[in-house]
C-alpha cells in the first residue's frame, strides 16, 4: 500500500477532526486551541466544570456559532462555519441541554419531520404525507427503536420529562446523521431515568459516532471509550477512562484528590 494511500484510509477512520479551534467574544476567549480528533464509531465525552466552554463547543461543531479561527473537519471534509442544517445534511446532528421538540406534536410527527428532510422530501406541496411509505416505515423504526410504540400518538408536551429527552434523541438520529453530538442528555432525571437513558444512547447510537458532553461521571465512565476534558476553553487530557481517571491534572482541576 503506498503512503499517500495509507495517508487516506487513515484519514477516512476519523470521524471529526478540531484543529486549533478558537472562539472568542470580544476580547473574552471562550475556546483557546482545541485540537481533537474523534475516531469513527467511537463514544467520546466532553467533560469539565461549569463555564468550561464546553456546550460553546458543540455550539461551533454544529455550526450554530461560528469559529473565530482553526478549522473543523467531518470526515475529512472542511465544515468550519457552515449553516447547521448544511452540517446536518453532510451526517451530523445534535441535541440540546434543553429539550428542543414539538410539543403539539405527536410523538410520531416528531420523528417523522426530522425523517422526511433526512429522505429528501424538504419542503414538497405536492406529495400526501400519508403516502410516502418509505417515511412511515422508517419513522415506526425509530419509534420502536426509542420504545414509544405506546405513546406514538401522544402529544410530546404531556410526556414526562425522561420520555421528552428519549424523543429528542430519536429525532436526533432519525436525520440519518452517523455522527452524534449529545448535549447533557442525562440532565435532570432520576437514577433509574438514568439508567434507562444510557441504554437507550447506547443501542441507538452503535455503529455510529458519539460526542457527548455529561456532568454524571456514572454515565460518563459506563458508555465513553475516550474522554476529553475541557477546563477554561483548554483539553487539558484525552484518554480512556482509565486513563483520565487516574490523571492526577484532571484529578485536581475536575475530578478531585479523592479516587475510589
Amino acid at each position: 500500500m503506498s503512503a499517500a494511500t495509507t495517508n487516506a484510509a487513515e484519514k477516512a477512520l476519523v470521524s471529526l477532526s478540531l484543529k486549533d479551534v478558537h472562539k472568542s467574544f470580544g476580547r473574552t476567549e471562550i475556546i483557546n486551541g482545541v485540537s481533537l480528533d474523534i475516531a469513527d464509531g467511537e463514544r467520546h465525552a466532553v467533560i469539565g466544570p461549569n463555564g468550561a466552554g464546553k456546550s460553546t463547543l458543540f455550539n461551533l461543531v454544529s455550526g450554530r456559532f461560528p469559529v473565530s479561527s482553526g478549522r473543523i473537519e467531518l470526515r475529512g471534509e472542511d465544515i468550519t462555519n457552515l449553516e447547521p442544517h448544511v452540517i446536518n445534511r453532510k451526517g451530523l446532528s445534535r441535541s440540546f441541554q434543553i429539550t428542543n421538540i414539538f410539543p403539539r406534536m405527536t410523538v410520531y410527527e416528531n420523528v417523522r419531520c426530522a425523517v422526511l428532510w433526512s429522505l429528501g422530501y424538504k419542503y414538497s406541496f405536492w406529495h400526501r404525507v400519508g403516502g410516502l411509505r418509505d417515511a412511515a416505515q422508517r419513522t415506526e423504526e425509530i419509534v420502536e427503536l426509542i420504545g414509544m410504540q405506546e405513546r406514538r400518538e401522544r402529544l410530546a408536551g404531556v410526556l414526562t420529562y425522561a420520555e421528552q429527552r428519549a424523543l429528542e434523541i430519536g429525532v436526533t438520529i432519525a436525520t440519518g446523521a452517523d455522527v452524534i453530538l449529545l448535549d447533557e442528555p442525562t440532565a435532570g432525571m432520576s437514577h433509574s431515568e438514568t439508567d434507562e437513558a444510557v441504554e437507550l444512547i447506547r443501542k441507538v447510537t452503535a455503529g455510529k459516532t458519539l460526542i457527548m458532553v455529561e456532568h454524571d461521571m456514572g454515565v460518563v465512565f459506563n458508555l465513553a471509550d475516550r474522554i476529553s476534558v475541557l477546563v477554561y476553553g483548554e483539553v487539558i487530557a484525552t484518554g480512556t477512562p482509565a486513563q483520565i481517571r487516574g490523571n492526577k491534572a484532571v484529578q485536581e482541576a475536575y475530578l478531585g484528590t479523592e479516587q475510589d
